[in-house]
């Protein structure tokens, strides 16, 4: 049977059409409570958090049983040094985690899968991620957005018999979703999948595919034409890489992450059986954002274990190395960033085992607190990396290999450094997170008086909304004026005899809480329609509510290992100096909601794209390399050699 002839190249929308594609893409309802929406609507709901929740029993028997199996395999098994000199995960290292059931830590046990909850699955990623970030990458790819998870929340019966069974041991699985030219505005989606008979027929180009050059199955985004019997839209479906017309035309080298398998991959004219299709026609975007709710917590996992990697450095290093006298950790400069990376490492693992938890127990609605959690991690642990590179001065800059060839320990820090880089950008980039949360903040307010300010809308449709508005903030400003955190008593269980008194520090959360919905409604009344084009103003929004969220938790989890472990006063040490760093930074981006110079760098980049300071870039050369800016994705047959290796 002939297959149809796709489309030439995806479709033209416009910004107006893109949002929406995004928009309807959105979970529109909360019906679980959230933390952190609570948060951005100025109340600090610490009920929601506290007590810190804890995982069963059993959960947490068979979770450290896997995790001194998985420590013996990396000590013993995991060559990091030869993974960055060859830029590959040998074969028999992916084979042995392969054994160990690495392949299906999330995947349930009657599929085969070890059945690990999310807070261990982390603690297992931070584990292995410490030992080499490919790994990491690697198992993260496969488990978090690859086949598994989408099926486990979107699969039919068929598909998880068919496929989760094969994940858990055996298969590597992928996720493509981004193209050439299309990255985070998925509406102008270009490969399509277009249905003839029992079977879709893919045709398209897939850009970053990771776990892509070594997968054996796939999750694709593809486009289905609209038709007759079929809705159409953004779809997802379960492929399988050695379908013929699968060609991986290209492995991809990074600056970072040596060791990850990731390339192009092109279809065409791939049959898929539409009992593979997941979820109805139109449903792959919102199956896609659905499974990163949680899948982004995978990212800031990495992150946690690379900062306690950098505190274990900068002690040992810090402590040995002596300048004027007396160990450099003992200078205040070194000392500062030293307490930096140990306060931020606790308050790190305080938002990721919160949030882990959480997502565990399914009683809050966690998709706020899992994005913060990615933007903060991902942020604060380049921080990290960077501050131990600094500490370790012209050594930090020098590769590990280097190192040891002259007779040094082999410190890896600058390997660190660009193998973190890629969290800023990975599963929604920095600014990208800034405005999804953003979008998700003002949710309540879009609700009540989203009409008032679409200039799409009817007098009727903004009459109505006036009123809706009316209601709302009649009952809600009110509650802004005052609160708990004025109060000297509140949060008194966080100061116990012997500790360091982390009340004051909640209440500063509670009052900013407030002071950031008051901010966040008088933009809106200045800006209205034009608030979303205030990227800069939304993103220091977002920056603040991650502060305030991050000591939330490192006061919560202070209090519950004071309960619970030998070290609680120095928790609650770690915890108060976080606090007092964050709040410096959360005073600092208030004053830049409003005294910024964002006005002015917008007029300097229409002068940079005008070509009006080109003058500015005369005395250089360009080593760049000829050919386009984006690659051609016309879709087509293959001209090249497919690199594509399953491994077993």
């Amino acid at each position: 049977m002939s297959a149809p002839t796709p489309p030439p190249s995806g479709p033209s929308v416009t910004e107006r059409e893109a949002r929406q594609v995004a928009e309807a893409a959105r979970e529109q309802d909360w019906r679980k409570p959230s933390f952190a929406k609570e948060l951005f609507l100025g109340r600090f709901r610490l009920d929601l958090i506290h007590p810190h929740p804890m995982p069963p029993d059993e959960d947490a028997r068979r979770g450290e049983e896997f995790l001194a199996k998985l420590r013996d395999f990396c000590e013993t098994k995991i060559d990091s040094a030869r993974i960055e000199r060859e830029a590959k995960i040998p074969d028999e290292v992916i084979n042995g985690l392969k054994e160990l059931g690495a392949l299906g830590m999330k995947i349930d046990v009657k599929y085969g899968g070890l059945g690990l909850t999310q807070v261990y699955y982390n603690k297992a990623l931070a584990l292995v991620g410490s030992a080499n970030p490919s790994i990491g990458a690697l198992l993260s790819a496969h488990q978090s957005i690859g086949v598994p998870q989408p099926l486990k929340q979107f699969g039919t019966q068929e598909q998880k018999d068919e496929f989760l069974p094969r994940c858990a041991r055996t298969d590597i699985s992928a996720f493509l979703l981004t193209e050439p030219d299309v990255g985070s505005d998925p509406a102008r989606l270009a490969t399509t999948a277009v249905p003839d008979g029992d079977d879709y027929v893919l045709d398209g180009v897939k850009l970053w595919t990771t776990n892509g050059v070594v997968a054996d199955l796939l999750v694709v985004m593809a486009r289905v034409p609209k038709s007759e019997g079929h809705k159409g839209g953004i779809t997802a479906f379960v492929v399988e890489a050695a379908a013929q017309g699968i060609t991986v035309e290209n492995r991809n080298a990074f600056m970072g992450l040596r060791g990850l398998e990731n390339g192009v991959t092109r279809f065409h004219q791939v049959r898929v059986p539409a009992a593979h299709r997941i979820g109805p026609e139109g449903a792959g975007l919102k199956i896609a954002l659905t499974t990163l709710n949680t899948g982004r917590l995978s990212l800031p996992a990495m992150c946690v274990g690379a900062g306690k990697w950098c505190l274990k450095i900068a002690r040992e290093w810090s402590g040995a190395r002596e300048q004027w006298g007396k160990p450099v950790a003992f200078h205040e400069a070194v000392g500062a960033k030293i307490s930096f990376i140990a306060a931020t490492t606790f308050a790190l693992e305080a938002v990721l085992d919160l949030s882990s938890q959480m997502a565990d127990e399914d009683r809050n609605d966690i998709r706020i607190e899992a994005a913060l959690a990615k933007l903060y991690g991902s942020e604060m642990g380049c921080l990290m990396a960077d501050e131990l590179v600094q500490i370790r001065g012209g050594r930090g800059f020098e590769t590990a290999e280097s190192l040891a060839a002259r007779g040094e320990r082999a410190v890896p820090a600058e390997q660190v450094l660009r193998d973190l880089r890629i969290n800023r950008i990975f599963e929604g980039s920095t600014e990208i997170m800034h405005l999804l949360i953003a979008r998700e903040a003002v949710d309540a307010h879009l609700k009540v008086a989203g009409d008032l300010i679409d200039p799409d809308k009817s007098l009727t449709d903004k009459a109505k909304a006036g009123a809706r508005a009316g209601g709302f903030y009649a009952r809600w400003l009110p509650k802004l004026v005052t609160g708990p955190g004025q109060l000297p008593s509140s949060y008194s269980e966080f100061h116990p005899d012997g500790h360091a008194d982390l009340s004051p520090h909640l209440r500063y959360v509670e009052r900013n809480a407030r002071k950031l919905a008051r901010s966040t409604f008088y933009a809106m009344s200045r800006w209205q329609g034009k608030m979303e084009t205030k990227q800069g103003f939304l993103g220091r929004v977002v920056d603040i509510g991650a502060e305030l969220f991050a000591m939330s938790a490192a006061c919560v989890r202070a209090e519950l290992l004071r309960t619970t472990e030998d070290y609680g006063r120095e928790a609650y040490q770690l915890a108060d100096t976080f606090c007092h760093q964050s709040r410096i930074r959360v005073d600092e981006l208030f004053d830049r909601l409003w005294t910024n110079t964002d006005d002015i760098d917008r007029k300097v980049v229409k002068g940079v794209l005008s070509g009006t300071y080109t003058w500015l870039e005369e005395g250089v050369v360009d080593p760049s390399g000829e050919g386009p800016w984006i690659a051609d994705a016309t879709p087509g047959a293959s001209t090249r050699e497919n690199v594509h290796r399953p491994i077993r």
